[in-house]
């Protein structure tokens, strides 16, 4: 990337705020393949000429893995360390790629004095998209068959299916639903402090149930919004042994590609 990314601390140290706080999460700040999807999301923010800032080391986990895994206490204290820097700086609004870290922050910080208006990445570009601060053109994806994976926290969660279908809409690509999608989607298997431990015995893992599903539809591209859904989804395509065939993308990815960012 050829900009500069700012913390909070050095905005602060101008006497000056961001309008959002891109939140990076876990994932998005380690994991290999997520950093891609934060890059991709930096880079669209920066064309977009939003002034945003992340925390940088000042950023700890939120607490979703060890409040699903039923360590509430752990929880907390993590929450409570965020929730002071976030309010040093007094933050107002934040936005994050992952919807584990989007309902956390949204639904449970309140209670615990973390006061924010908390959007998903998608959700914020799609408004940058409404209000004319962004524009797509997304000719590079023209025919290409898309199929999109809810994530749980985003969809069935907070109800929010739309914002991820209408940034899917603009890059002129085929759109192609699951049988099982929206309200009715079907979990990738990651949720809920799952991603970190082995599965129970059954006949199927989920996510090469969820794989199935979606390879159903003969995409070309398997759109996701959550970069645990990623990891999940990428690793059923290599169970079936298409992933020379079929490539597992954020949402973000495929518009950075299509502004050729």
């Amino acid at each position: 990337m050829d900009f500069n990314i700012k913390t909070m601390a050095e905005y602060a140290a101008e006497g000056k705020s961001p309008e959002v706080l891109f939140f990076v999460g876990c994932m998005g700040s380690f994991d290999d393949r997520a950093k891609k999807i934060t890059k991709a999301f930096c880079k669209i923010l920066h064309k977009a000429e939003i002034e945003f800032a992340v925390l940088g080391q000042e950023e700890s986990c939120n607490g979703d893995p060890a409040k699903r895994a039923g360590n509430e206490f752990v929880f907390q204290m993590m929450a409570f360390t965020n929730i002071e820097i976030l309010n040093s700086y007094g933050v107002k609004k934040i936005v994050t790629a992952c919807p584990h870290c989007f309902n956390i922050l949204k639904n449970e910080y309140p209670q615990l004095g973390g006061n924010y208006e908390v959007l998903h990445h998608t959700q914020f570009l799609s408004k940058l998209i409404e209000d004319g601060r962004l524009k797509i053109e997304g000719g590079t994806f023209k025919g290409r068959r898309i199929t999109f994976h809810d994530p749980c926290y985003l969809g069935r969660g907070n109800g929010e299916y739309e914002a991820p279908r209408l940034l899917l809409e603009k890059l002129d690509a085929e759109l192609v639903e699951m049988k099982r999608c929206k309200s009715n989607g079907l979990c990738c298997g990651a949720g809920g402090a799952q991603m970190f431990k082995e599965p129970e015995k059954g006949d199927k893992d989920i996510n090469i149930e969820r794989t199935e599903e979606a390879l159903a539809e003969n995409p070309k591209i398997i759109a996701t919004g959550c970069p645990f859904c990623n990891t999940m989804m990428t690793d059923g395509v290599k169970h079936f042994n298409k992933n020379t065939e079929v490539e597992v993308r954020d949402i973000v990815e495929l518009l950075a590609e299509a502004e050729d960012l």
